[in-house]
């Protein structure tokens, strides 16, 4: 983060604005806990603030202090764009390409807003006035905690700490990623220090589940496959599977780390199919040095970070599934 960010943000910020505060399209933790914290931190300056969100979230964030009055996109079109259009500022937050919120983005681009990005993945698209870009951090939110430090740290409440917590949790997989440094866990150390319950908020996330998410685990890993004689699995569910576990957003969130605790396993994936959408929606992550980043951007429409990565295929599952077998096979020489 730059003293230009910081001193050109406290300028935008000196007088009361219109603030709209999106996350992207199915938003996670990190998504929702940057967003809500973002805006309980700009409530208390005096601005009027909303975030509106591209689509709905899982249930297990449906605890997060604030989250009723979020504005789902998907369900208020007529609202939402109101609202973008009559702000002064609108932040991005927790992602750096206007195509992770269809249908807003088209809607961004002709905003006379302006707009900062406040993001931790790779390769970010130049659309934003301001923006803080930080791939090396393990969260947004630990972004956001940064931005509200260097603009008065005494505004960080309860409230606030509980929302940044959840997202540093849930991003760094509850600390055990490379992402996490001694800078997070001192970051988690203030916020537990404004008495958050971190031990409800882990149940909130973690032991919140519905039977039918277990019956889908259970589909899932019996799909499992592993490509020999590489280190590397990946996992299908099928829009049948899905249907038969009486599915919601959120079910299939970590799955695809099974894959990956299995011992030498250096690169996992997971493909399900929407047939909505009519796609396939990926997941990617990996071990060391297996970079997934470049991997989904090369032969997956998608991106992320080193070891952890999203990514879509518009075949069909059995397609996508044969496409990523052969794929994996062509780096044997890392995966080996």
């Amino acid at each position: 983060m730059t003293e230009f960010f910081i001193q050109t943000l406290k300028s935008e910020l000196a007088t009361p604005k219109k603030v709209v505060i999106i996350p992207h399209k199915n938003p996670d933790g990190d998504a929702l806990g940057s967003c809500l914290g973002w805006k309980c931190f700009l409530d208390q300056m005096g601005h009027s603030c909303a975030v509106v969100s591209p689509n709905e979230y899982p249930q297990f964030l449906n605890w997060l202090p604030g989250q009723e009055d979020i504005i789902k996109y998907s369900e208020s079109e007529t609202l939402g764009k109101k609202l973008l259009k009559e702000a002064d500022l609108i932040f991005t937050l927790d992602f750096n390409s206007l195509g992770r919120i269809k249908p807003m983005n088209e809607i961004i681009k002709s905003c006379d807003a302006v707009k900062v990005m406040i993001d931790h993945h790779e390769q970010p698209e130049d659309y934003a006035d301001l923006m803080y870009s930080a791939p090396e951090l393990g969260s947004t939110c630990e972004m956001v905690y940064n931005i509200m430090e260097a603009l008065d740290i005494n505004k960080i409440n309860k409230t606030i700490a509980s929302c940044i917590y959840t997202g540093i949790m849930t991003d760094t997989g509850s600390f055990r990623f490379n992402s996490t440094t001694s800078t997070t866990h001192s970051i988690v150390s203030n916020l537990l220090d404004l008495e958050i319950d971190h031990a409800q908020i882990h149940r909130n996330i973690y032991d919140t589940y519905s039977f039918g998410r277990l019956q889908l685990l259970g589909k899932a890993l019996s799909n499992l496959v592993k490509v020999e004689p590489l280190n590397a699995v990946y996992i299908t569910i099928s829009q049948e599977e899905l249907d038969q576990c009486n599915f919601k957003k959120g079910d299939t969130e970590g799955f695809v780390n099974y894959g990956l605790s299995l011992d030498g396993i250096e690169l996992a994936i997971i493909m399900i199919e929407n047939s909505q959408e009519n796609i396939v929606k990926m997941s990617f992550r990996s071990k060391s040095t297996f970079n997934v980043n470049e991997f989904a951007r090369k032969h997956f429409n998608g991106g992320g970070h080193n070891n952890a990565a999203g990514g879509a295929s518009f075949q069909s599952l059995e397609a996508t599934k044969e496409k990523v077998h052969q794929t994996i096979l062509e780096y044997k020489d890392q995966l080996q």
